[in-house]
């Protein structure tokens, strides 16, 4: 008997109130890094009604603008309707942003401290990170995901465009792929939720969104007589980001990475700087596994890191290829720690980090984008060598 069964993944648009926060965050750290590649940022934003709250803790050469960056970035989401309570011009903003904890700093800092057993760059903190990479689709990403982020990222280029006036920046979207025997074979649901102009009839919407987003991003293919089409399925959601909802940073993290077929260790991503292993481990992790399915080593593969503050190496690396492992398992794992360097500073090296790369990131996933330094698959030949 084949083995069936159905997974979900969503993603968000830019306008979502956690997006929006993630945004505000990736754009206060690349402001910085723009200036200091050296900062320490760890910035968390809070937005509610037309309120927006930027604290945390940076250590940063740079001279900051904080309501320039906010409105700059809340503007290109594309929050400047007079009909609604959040606005680019209009918000309130609060800055209670600290420096980073000396206690921290010295844990991180490459340089000798008292108690500390390494002069080496150490983990920001302790933690576990994932990285994973499967077979399913041309990024080397699982499809639910991947495909929820391809509705999103078009429904937001239609908006942007002018394509249909009545869109409005707050969206989610979901897809619900049918597995047999563990590959993706048709799309059994598809969920859109789009906020929109208050004169907007809901069968408009839902022509719209299915023309010109479901039917055009995803696999023809994969779409079936029998794919559910829920398009906005509450029939109306005109009140949206932060005046319906309150957005917080780091909220969407299994967005963010695999749409929950990978694990996660928990750590979000967005406002942090790469001495954070939080980000810069779990883009590492990516980098590993994905070279290691491209190598053809497997077809799927997650990486785990666990790291402890202060200290130079992690304290555990892990691989798992759910049987799917083209060689012994034990191969990848040494021709792995021979290609790569999981030390927190070789990390930023090996990925160029300390650059202000991280506003890409932030919407529609952090990993199966080209234009991202860990989705190389430069070192997938070495890997196949050194397994044989």
């Amino acid at each position: 008997m084949p083995k069936s069964y159905i997974f979900s993944s969503e993603s968000v648009g830019e306008g979502h109130p956690d997006k929006v926060c993630d945004t505000i965050s990736d754009a206060v750290l690349d402001a910085c890094l723009k200036q200091d590649k050296h900062s320490r940022v760890a910035c968390e934003t809070y937005a509610k009604s037309n309120m927006v709250i930027v604290g945390g803790e940076i250590t940063t050469k740079a001279k900051l603008d904080f309501e320039k960056i906010v409105r700059n970035a809340i503007r290109e989401i594309g929050y400047v309707h007079d009909d609604d309570v959040f606005h680019a011009d209009k918000v309130f903003i609060t800055n209670i942003v600290t420096a980073q904890s000396p206690d921290i700093a010295q844990g991180v800092d490459a340089r000798k401290a008292k108690g500390k057993k390494t002069a080496e760059q150490g983990a920001g903190d302790q933690g576990l990170m994932f990285g994973y990479a499967c077979n399913e689709t041309p990024e080397l990403m699982p499809a639910p995901i991947m495909y929820a982020h391809r509705l999103g990222r078009e429904l937001t280029r239609l908006r942007k465009a002018g394509k249909a006036k009545w869109l409005r920046p707050d969206a989610k979207s979901q897809v619900s792929v049918e597995y047999v025997n563990d590959k993706p074979t048709r799309i059994t649901a598809v969920v859109v939720s789009t906020q929109h102009a208050a004169d907007v009839e809901h069968a408009e919407i839902e022509k719209f969104i299915i023309d010109n987003v479901v039917r055009k991003v995803l696999p023809a293919k994969m779409l079936t007589k029998d794919t559910e089409f829920l398009i906005n399925p509450t029939g109306r959601f005109v009140v949206g980001g932060p005046q319906g909802d309150t957005g917080l940073t780091g909220r969407k993290i299994i967005v963010d990475s695999y749409g929950g077929t990978g694990r996660h260790g928990g750590g979000a991503f967005s406002g942090k700087d790469p001495s954070k292993v939080d980000r810069s481990a779990a883009y590492m992790g990516r980098y590993v596994a994905k070279n290691v399915v491209a190598a053809g080593l497997a077809d799927r593969c997650e990486v785990q890191f666990a790291y402890a503050i202060g200290h130079p190496k992690p304290v555990s690396v892990h691989i798992d290829t759910f049987g799917t492992a083209k060689v012994a398992e034990e191969k990848i794992i040494k021709a792995v720690l021979k290609t790569f360097s999981f030390k927190p500073a070789d990390i930023v090296k090996q990925l160029d980090l300390l650059r202000p790369i991280y506003s890409l990131t932030t919407n529609y996933g952090h990993f199966g984008k080209t234009n991202l330094p860990w989705e190389k698959t430069d070192k997938a030949a070495q890997l196949k060598k050194l397994a044989k």
